[in-house]
């Protein structure tokens, strides 16, 4: 029902630093879904994680640049950056609402993990209505649905084990806003673990979880030097 539409995905975190559980999970959703567009929105910093240290919003996009500068569809927006105060998703995507209005369907990519918390996040059933979401399995973090209304949870299509052909099957039938299941990805790699290989100098270790580029980036400015 929407062929004609552009489908816009935005992907929201603090990518502290993008690596390749990011960028796998992008691209693979960007197919499995026809996504024309997948926007990585950087936060500024998380508001359920504000005691958390956090690389400079600078670092944190320069290497989210790099990441995806060979991919025409992955992009990457600075919308939450440009302001200190735009802490909440549901204004996010309330921005991205009026600027494509009725030419494009939105689509909202979090992991499993935070689909555990989503009714901690600020306006959480009106953040729900806003667009269809896509919540992608991570290993550890089962998909539950005890912690949601009945009229949230009734949304839900699961197309997880579905081929590409079911999954757009599934999503051209219905134009309405919906919530899929996918375990698309299944890497799974620790933001922890990659400050540690960068404390150490270790680079080899490095570029098996984030691409060259954001590898030498890390070590040529020092970045998790004086991370915990």
């Amino acid at each position: 029902m929407d062929r004609r539409l552009k489908r816009i995905a935005i992907y929201g975190g603090t990518f502290d630093p993008v690596h390749l559980g990011h960028l796998e999970t992008a691209k693979h959703v960007a197919e499995l879904f026809d996504i024309d567009e997948l926007l990585f929105v950087p936060a500024q910093h998380a508001p359920h994680k504000l005691e958390q240290k956090v690389t400079a919003p600078l670092h944190r996009y320069a290497m989210l640049a790099l990441a995806t500068q060979d991919s025409a569809r992955l992009k990457v927006s600075t919308f939450e950056l440009e302001e200190p105060d735009r802490r909440y998703t549901v204004d996010t995507l309330a921005f991205f609402q009026a600027q494509f209005g009725t030419s494009a369907r939105l689509f909202f990519l979090m992991g499993s993990d935070s689909w555990l918390e989503i009714t901690s996040w600020r306006e959480w059933e009106q953040l729900m209505s806003m667009a269809s979401h896509i919540v992608v399995t991570r290993p550890g973090y089962p998909i539950e649905l005890g912690h949601i209304k009945p009229s949230v949870a009734e949304r839900i299509v699961d197309l997880q084990g579905a081929s590409r052909s079911e999954a757009l099957q599934t999503i051209d039938s219905s134009a309405a806003k919906l919530i899929f299941l996918t375990d698309i990805v299944r890497i799974d790699v620790s933001a922890t673990e990659i400050r540690q290989f960068a404390r150490a100098d270790r680079k080899d270790d490095l570029l098996k979880v984030v691409p060259p580029p954001v590898a030498d980036y890390i070590l040529k400015y020092t970045l998790y030097k004086n991370f915990e």
